[in-house]
């Protein structure tokens, strides 16, 4: 989806969505300790599936448990109250560890509500998936990274944790060079890991031109939650598995680096339930 589209569908879910999560983030384990098939809880964010879920999101939820994911991460509340969600939840038997909130959902006045949501839905991670542009220089960074802190502070001390979510404009070097000091180094070195978690997107950070081998080894025990899309040569989001990327090796690259939460994405399925079908098909077989 087109990024904008993203910003604007989040900042109307302000005080509907939440998530929260782990108080400290695990070491970086032994990767002899991680057998790379291991079977992953997979999932799937709801964002694919959204026109669907605002017509029927028991039905949804339903339809998703049937395809084998176990949890799914939401991007707004379709309308409902966070405890009726939650029954949909259980009736499914799917979790909902994580969901996107907006950075202005951090502020003092409406952290409580977005606390509320995440205990009641069962939330491990609220994950922020936007910065402004307004905010994207190295003072704009540096001070994203202090609301985090200070957001993350007040989660922790409810039994959640802040994520934030990458798109690819957190990569672009600000001095234009290949692989140069970027926001998202910003926002790595200027965060407390013990209050704030990523979720690393692999298909932006390619989009992005940084590789994530490197961010997944160099930031250990950071990631805690992936979005899986794929990318087609000329850089097209397309269908899990019809595409470039290694998703064996990033995958289990990922498990090494600590991440324990997997969702499937795409921004504009042609057929969303076709997509997570065969997407929990292809991940399935991964395993």
């Amino acid at each position: 989806m087109p990024m904008i589209d993203r910003r604007q569908f989040v900042a109307s879910c302000l005080t509907s969505v939440a998530v929260g999560a782990e108080l400290q983030l695990r070491p970086y384990p032994d990767p002899r300790s991680h057998p790379s098939r291991d079977p992953r809880p997979w999932g799937i964010q709801l964002y694919t599936v959204r026109d669907l879920a605002r017509a029927d999101l028991a039905g949804t939820l339903d339809a998703l448990a049937t395809m084998g994911y176990s949890e799914v991460e939401f991007a707004g509340l379709y309308g409902h109250a966070a405890a009726d969600v939650r029954g949909m939840l259980d009736r499914a038997g799917l979790a909902a560890s994580a969901g996107h909130v907006a950075v202005e959902a951090l502020a003092d006045d409406r952290i409580a509500a977005i606390i509320a949501d995440a205990l009641a839905l069962g939330h491990l991670y609220l994950v922020v998936p936007w910065i402004p542009a307004s905010r994207r220089s190295v003072e704009g960074y540096a001070g994203i990274a202090e609301t985090f802190n200070r957001a993350g502070r007040t989660l922790r001390a409810a039994g959640l944790t802040l994520g934030y979510h990458n798109h690819d404009f957190e990569f672009a070097a600000f001095d234009g060079t290949p692989g140069g000091r970027c926001g998202y180094d910003i926002l790595l070195e200027r965060t407390d890991p013990s209050l704030v978690a990523m979720e690393l997107d692999l298909f932006w950070i390619r989009k992005g031109g940084r590789d994530a081998f490197q961010y997944l080894e160099r930031h250990a025990g950071r990631f805690r939650l992936v979005h899986i899309k794929d990318m087609d040569a000329g850089g097209n989001m397309v269908d899990l598995g019809s595409g470039v990327m290694p998703w064996r090796e990033l995958l289990d690259a990922a498990g090494v680096a600590g991440v324990t939460h997997w969702f499937a994405e795409h921004d504009e399925p042609s057929d969303p339930m076709a997509f997570a079908r065969s997407a929990a098909r292809y991940l399935q077989a991964l395993a």
